[in-house]
């Protein structure tokens, strides 16, 4: 493209990953005006089937603005619109397919040329193959410092690449191949993150895709929230009306801070499910909340803890509360199996045997009828030879 009343042209090739940009200057080098902003909405990652808009946002002085992708020839092309937000939309109406995918870059022109081209933007396809597990080892809840391993696992071979993402991160944090585990029959990629901090703690998801076709991606995972403990300081947890309480009755466990926390979490040590978590709106002081469980039944019994945090930050957590061992007695006497008190002897229970008796009888009437045929020949047998002898 060239200028009116410059000297230069600027031509473009591929860029980014294959791209190349090929500058005809008599007096000067193109490219200098601030480069602008590029953005997807509602997101780089976009459904089968949806809508998206790509942005970008230049000057007040932009006259033009040109989206380029990686692999076509052509720019696509947008007079400026100058609005408050000094930019311009590009939107791909139809339904996303795996066509609309790759690397997006944009560049704004103004009287005195082009700007600087923006930072390359992915736009990816989810949704074409069934979702991936997601898991984490030791625990969701991690101590800061420490380490966890984050395994994500597919039934399916077919896209064995796998990739990581933070809710709110830039971008793809980790991306591996899947390998086979024959004990557990998946295909799996675990991630390492560690020593743990702030930045760790937050909702993470997994995906899975072709290495031949990178950005087509699986459905997501089921949404991980990973929570980093040691973040302030331990608050109190106390039993009313105590830690040993009989069967049936409600217990209220309360978890207190002496720091300004709107926040609490109370977690069953050993528990698979996640933390029961309360907010306490309006606290502008240290503060409570009571967590109320029952009727209790031995289900209830264990070990207790908990945590209070930020409703702002809602996944750095403080340091544990001292655990708090709760005790349920009584209850209903369980029905089977029986078990005699010690010290005392127990008869034992009658049994039926009348079918056994029955079986017994029948038996012993067909000895006494077949000693009976018996008996009854040697008689007849007898009585023919005395006949016999006397003849």
């Amino acid at each position: 493209m060239v200028m009116p009343g410059r000297g230069w042209e600027w031509s473009w090739g591929m860029g980014w990953g294959g791209a190349s940009l090929g500058v005809c200057s008599s007096d000067s080098l193109p490219g200098t005006l601030p480069k602008p902003s590029i953005w997807a909405d509602p997101g780089p990652l976009v459904a089968v089937g949806n809508p998206v808009t790509l942005c970008c946002q230049g000057s007040l002085q932009a006259e033009v603005y040109r989206m380029y992708k990686e692999g076509s020839p052509q720019p696509w092309v947008v007079q400026a619109q100058q609005d408050s937000r000094h930019k311009a939309d590009f939107p791909i109406t139809m339904s996303m397919s795996s066509y609309h995918t790759g690397q997006y870059w944009c560049v704004y022109w103004t009287l005195l040329g082009p700007s600087q081209p923006s930072d390359p933007l992915t736009l990816v396809l989810t949704g074409m193959f069934p979702a991936p597990s997601l898991s984490a080892q030791p625990s969701l809840m991690v101590a800061s410092g420490g380490n966890v391993s984050l395994s994500c696992c597919s039934e399916y071979d077919d896209a064995r690449t796998v990739h990581l993402l933070k809710e709110g991160g830039a971008g793809t944090l980790h991306s591996l191949e899947a390998w086979f585990s024959h004990g557990a029959g998946v295909w799996q990629a675990t991630f390492l993150l560690g020593p743990l901090g702030s930045t760790h703690a937050g909702i993470y998801r997994c995906y899975r895709a072709h290495s031949s076709q990178p950005h087509v991606w699986s459905l997501p995972s089921e949404p991980l929230e990973l929570q980093v403990t040691g973040m302030y300081r331990k608050p109190s947890l106390q039993a009313q009306p105590g830690p040993s309480v009989p069967w049936g009755v409600t217990v209220a466990l309360r978890c207190g801070s002496q720091e300004v926390m709107d926040t609490f979490l109370l977690h069953k040590v050993g528990s698979g499910a996640p933390p029961q978590r309360l907010h306490v709106p309006g606290s502008a002081m240290a503060a409570q909340a009571t967590f109320t469980l029952g009727p209790v039944t031995w289900a209830h019994g264990g070990t207790y803890r908990c945590y209070s945090t930020h409703s702002t930050d809602p996944y750095l957590l403080s340091q544990p509360s001292y655990p708090l061992q709760l005790e349920v007695s009584g209850g209903p006497e369980p029905s089977s199996p029986s078990h005699p008190q010690p010290g005392y002897a127990t008869a034992p229970a009658p049994e039926d045997h009348t079918l056994e008796n029955l079986i017994h009888m029948g038996v012993a009437g067909l000895v006494l009828l077949g000693l009976g045929l018996l008996l009854a020949e040697a008689w007849y047998s007898h009585k023919r030879i005395r006949a016999a002898c006397w003849r």
